[in-house]
């Protein structure tokens, strides 16, 4: 009885010494689409999630053609619309890994020096741009693209026709 009261005391000290997991997230989470840009077949999803902190997270997944090679596609979040000419860079995204076709960020201070809260962010003029590469002509090349805040990001307004090439410089 000893030994089985000794275990059971042991156990209560190890359980109580085990720190409390901290929780990642609020339930505070956004999705918006990504729309096929060019001619190549990507398309996807953006989930912006708030994390305990304050700060945001901004997770890309992308469906389209996966390779084993060692590439990544450029993304870039942009002030204005996927239609605004000349949008400059808000910030620089982690790139989307051609492997497994995602890229999470950890928002930082944008190119203009605000840091987005969850409410700003609902309320932010921009876009999102996934590009075939970071320079050349194939910068031009839009894999997926969509807008994000408070631009509208439903497939009725969605016309690839409109997306314009971005400017590659950080900036607004």
């Amino acid at each position: 009885m000893k030994k089985l009261a000794f275990y059971l005391l042991m156990a209560v000290v190890l359980v109580s010494c085990q720190p409390e997991e901290e929780q990642k997230y609020t339930s505070n989470e956004l999705e918006y689409a990504l729309y096929q840009g060019s001619e190549f077949d990507y398309q996807g999803k953006v989930n912006v999630r708030e994390l305990a902190n304050g700060s945001l997270e901004l997770s890309i997944v992308l469906s389209g053609k996966k390779d084993a090679g060692e590439y990544f596609f450029p993304t870039h979040l942009h002030f204005g619309g996927f239609d605004s000419p000349d949008a400059p860079i808000a910030h620089l995204l982690n790139p989307v890994n051609i492997k497994d076709l995602k890229s999470e960020t950890v928002l930082g201070p944008l190119s203009d020096g605000r840091n987005l809260t969850f409410s700003d962010f609902k309320n932010f003029d921009g876009h999102i741009k996934v590009h075939l590469a970071d320079s050349g002509p194939e910068y031009g090349v839009i894999l997926s693209v969509g807008n994000v805040g408070n631009n509208d990001n439903s497939l009725d307004a969605f016309n690839r026709e409109m997306i314009t090439v971005c400017s590659p410089y950080l900036g607004n």
